[in-house]
């Protein structure tokens, strides 16, 4: 799809359509006719073949990763038609197939053009402006069109709207923050200040806690996602005194040494070592020593501990929890402590 078919979808065919159930049906059926029938031009030439067998990673078991091994295949095709006149009516037949596919699909997607600006204008803010979120509106739009399954009994107007906001909502993280949050991150943050709104707007008086429960998450992260983005220059004066100073001038140095703390530390650190082999599984100390990079310091992420142990990204975040909530409950341990360079809990 061109990139000023992005920027202004009103030039395609179809842009303004508002389709019915069966429409959106019977337009996500043709597309995958249209995308069998490049799929059989193709079938049987060796360069077409290698792509569209090849066994695909975890993240391409998609219908959307088969559809772009099928687009690449196409293409590959089309290229040594070149120089083979024999593969010439197959590549032209495949390419007439992916183009009608093609074109179906970019109907489909901008039936549900309201969907974006709907979208748009609820999170339209400081971080990224309402045009800016159409534009990746369209993008969640395109990406619902090509994983649509009109045999499921939804409409893609549902089903869409979910892809349209995760676009949006991935784009604000990415470039709308001066600090990178995970997507559930920016949806809890936009529901806590929903919920300091609606507080507001029948006058009543809340706290932290209040918007933590209203919300479902505990009150430190509640107040860990309310600070971001309340960014303070260290050159600041503040009101001490009759000569205000600075801010960075009340700053401890935390390179400095802290003998009671390190001992402390020292301590605290034995008594975790003991209580993790005394008190977790195997499975475990196997999980919080991968993720924390207790043994060489390299911390990895649910996904990748998950491939090593063959289990689920959220299995292995159960796991990590029952041995944290074990650690903390038994062991006597007084708060989180510096391990392998990082500390437990520290990181989700």
């Amino acid at each position: 799809m061109s990139l000023n078919q992005l920027r202004n979808p009103s030039s395609g065919d179809g842009a303004s359509e508002r389709l019915t159930a069966e429409q959106e049906k019977s337009m996500a059926r043709s597309i995958r006719r249209a995308e069998q029938t490049a799929r059989e031009a193709v079938a049987g030439i060796q360069e077409a073949d290698v792509i569209l067998m090849r066994r695909p990673d975890r993240a391409e078991r998609t219908r959307a990763g088969a559809v772009d091994r099928l687009e690449e295949a196409v293409k590959i095709v089309q290229k040594v038609a070149r120089n083979d006149a024999e593969l010439r009516v197959y590549a032209r037949q495949a390419a007439g197939a992916w183009a009608e596919a093609e074109n179906l699909r970019w109907r489909l997607a901008m039936s549900g053009r309201r969907i974006a600006h709907g979208e748009a204008r609820k999170l339209a803010g400081p971080f990224m402006d309402e045009e800016d979120l159409v534009q990746e509106g369209y993008i969640g739009l395109l990406r619902a069109a090509k994983r649509f399954d009109p045999d499921r009994g939804i409409r893609f107007s549902t089903y869409a709207r979910w892809w349209v906001r995760a676009q949006m909502t991935r784009a604000i993280d990415h470039t709308g923050r001066p600090v990178r949050l995970p997507g559930c991150a920016v949806e809890q943050t936009r529901n806590l200040r929903k919920a300091m709104k609606r507080f507001e707007s029948v006058g009543e008086e809340y706290t932290t806690a209040d918007l933590a429960q209203e919300v479902g998450i505990d009150k430190e992260r509640a107040e860990l996602l309310l600070s971001q983005g309340n960014t303070i220059s260290l050159e600041q004066p503040v009101d001490d005194g009759p000569r205000p100073r600075p801010l960075d001038r009340f700053l401890s140095d935390d390179e400095a040494p802290q003998p009671d703390s390190e001992a402390i530390q020292a301590q605290e650190l034995n008594r975790m070592d003991d209580a993790f082999h005394a008190l977790l599984t195997e499975r475990q100390r196997f999980v919080l020593t991968r993720r924390y990079g207790l043994d060489d310091g390299e911390f990895r992420t649910l996904s990748e501990v998950g491939k090593e142990m063959g289990l689920s990204r959220e299995r292995v975040r159960q796991i990590e929890r029952e041995a944290l909530t074990r650690l903390r409950d038994q062991s006597g341990i007084r708060g989180p402590v510096a391990m392998g360079g990082g500390r437990l809990g520290a990181r989700a």
